[in-house]
Formats: C-alpha cells, structure tokens, sequence
C-alpha cells in the first residue's frame, strides 16, 4: 500500500525448495521502492528453520544457437528446436535480465544509451567487514538485488575508512546504497 506497487505471491513453492515466486508490477518508482521495503523486512525478519534455495534444474540437453535457430544435441545429431529458437529471437530482440544500466558488449538488442553514473562513500574499516560478509556473501548478494557494481577500495594506511564506488543507473545506485546502509 506504502509503495502503490502490486506484489503477488505465488501460492506454491518453487520446485524442491522452500523459496516462492514473488511478481511486483507498477511504476519503476513504485517496484524500487516496494523492493526496498521487501529488503527491509526481510532484514527484520529472518526466516525461521532452513532455508533450501531454487535451483532450476539443466536442461536434459545440451542447446547450442546457430544462425538465429536453436538445436538441442541429441546423440551425434543437432535437431532443430522451434520454441527454444522463438524463445531465443526474443532475447535478443529484448534486455535480457542483465542488471539495470550496464551493458553486455556485443550482445545484440541491449540498450547502450542507459545512463550510467557513480557514486562514491566512504564506510568505517569496523562495518565494512558487516557489508561484505564472510567470503563476499553480503556485497555480493547486494550487487546481485540491486544491480550495481560495486567496488571496495583496498585498506590504506593510517585510514579509518574504506572507500566504496557504486556504478549504474541512478536506480541501481540507490538501492544499493539503500541495502549498504540497511547493513
């Protein structure tokens, strides 16, 4: 209600897991602040028992894309694929779900002109070690939600601070400061 934005859950759990689908829809604004309301309460709210994530599982065969088409590998033999090739023209007409403001090179039908900017803070050596989690799980589930590349600069000598640079569309850059200061 807060954010105008629409949020449907799906009923089911996703296959082998304890995860479900969650749809938000409305105006950009309104899906980055419902997004920002879901990471809070998540945050407030740790999940009770195990947690067993979504693994969509292979396909059975091997799929390669050639000339437009794509063929499944079927013993020695590639066999044309008709719905994975229509599925495959679609990609390509349209933004695969790369995060939002960076480009992939070479890839055709993605938006090169998305403005991309940077933004720079500065974290206290004692949290930053909050903020990047053990092995990098916490900065890399943060550049992962929101879509921004973020870059922690190395410790300098005799300073108390660590500087952090986050790059992409002004979305991204917020949500991520967003999740970096939920921390």
């Amino acid at each position: 209600k807060s954010t105008g934005a629409q949020v449907q859950v799906a009923g089911d759990m996703l296959p082998n897991s304890t995860e479900r689908a969650v749809t938000i829809s409305g105006t950009p604004d309104a899906i980055i602040q419902c997004v920002k309301q879901i990471c809070v309460v998540m945050l407030e709210s740790p999940p009770k028992g195990a947690t067993i994530p979504y693994r969509p599982k292979p396909a059975s065969a091997p799929i390669i894309f050639a000339g437009g088409q794509a063929f499944t590998i079927q013993g020695q033999y590639a066999i044309p694929h008709p719905d994975l090739t229509k599925l495959h023209q679609l990609a390509m007409q349209h933004p695969p779900f790369t995060p939002l403001g960076q480009t992939t090179p070479g890839f055709p039908g993605l938006d090169a002109t998305t403005p991309t900017s940077s933004h720079e803070l500065t974290i206290p050596n004692d949290l930053i070690g909050c903020i990047i989690g053990r092995q990098g799980s916490k900065i890399n589930e943060i550049r992962q939600m929101s879509g921004a590349q973020i870059k922690i600069a190395n410790a300098t000598e005799g300073s108390a601070e660590r500087q952090v640079t986050i790059t992409g569309s002004p979305a991204n850059i917020s949500l991520a400061q967003y999740l970096i200061n939920a921390r």
